[in-house]
């Protein structure tokens, strides 16, 4: 009854804010059209609603680990593996702004896409060569912007606690683009909301920032390596973090 009430608390909460922060993102956005054509601090600002419904889930503890940018402009393509619905609350607690690459059926949800709009996300639509190329395009103008952007290589979400392979789009975007690679690992967010599930479970979550890698000189030829290379590195700071939590 506990986990019933508290996950229906937790959604009401989650809902209260997408709506709430409508009116809000659409001033934000208004003040500071002139001069934030990356849309950053609408951005940003969207991202909060993370931070307040993890903090009022009775459920979840989330914490932030690692060495976090001390550039927030500085452009990223961010990577990380995904466990749960709730990565995107859960990572939406480090201190800056990221454009997400997302499903454009989320995007088509009333008030809910309205807002991802208003915040700058960036709409795909699986298995479309022909939108994946053109999301690939709205981020590197967004990397120009100095706005970094976020994509879960393995594309969606795994229903063990195997990672699944890692897709070359993100890598090749960085190598395209010139910028590095900013690793994450998500670790404990698999219990706090099961896939295909509605009611929370407790979860005592961690997002790890770990140190960039730089892009700089490699070529085409030179993505299935730094796939390989990243993938690698997740899946062993994973373990750690596996380890350490004692789960």
């Amino acid at each position: 009854m506990y986990i019933t009430l508290s996950s229906i608390w937790a959604w009401f909460v989650l809902g209260g804010c997408i709506l709430l922060w409508l009116p809000l993102l659409a001033l934000i956005r208004l003040v500071t059209a002139p001069f934030d054509r990356g849309r950053y601090w609408v951005g940003l600002f969207f991202r909060k609603i993370g931070v307040v419904a993890a903090t009022l889930n009775p459920l979840w503890r989330f914490r932030v680990s690692g060495v976090m940018p001390p550039d927030p402009r500085r452009p990223f393509v961010v990577v990380s593996n995904h466990e749960s619905f709730v990565d995107i609350l859960l990572i939406s607690h480090l201190p800056w702004e990221m454009k997400w690459l997302s499903k454009v059926e989320l995007l088509r949800i009333p008030v809910l896409g309205w807002d991802m709009v208003l915040a700058g996300d960036i709409p795909v639509e699986r298995g479309t060569r022909k939108s994946a190329l053109k999301a690939m395009r709205r981020c590197q103008e967004v990397l120009a912007t100095r706005v970094s952007v976020i994509i879960f290589p393995e594309g969606t979400r795994s229903t063990t606690d195997e990672m699944l392979p890692f897709k070359e789009g993100a890598f090749r975007l960085a190598v395209d683009a010139g910028v590095p690679i900013l690793p994450l690992v998500v670790r404990g967010t698999r219990t706090a909301l099961p896939k295909h599930g509605w009611r929370f479970g407790k979860s005592n979550a961690e997002v790890r920032v770990l140190p960039p890698i730089e892009t700089a000189g490699l070529k085409p030829k030179d993505v299935p390596a730094l796939t390989a290379q990243v993938r690698d590195l997740i899946l062993q700071e994973r373990e750690k973090m596996r380890l350490q939590q004692g789960s």
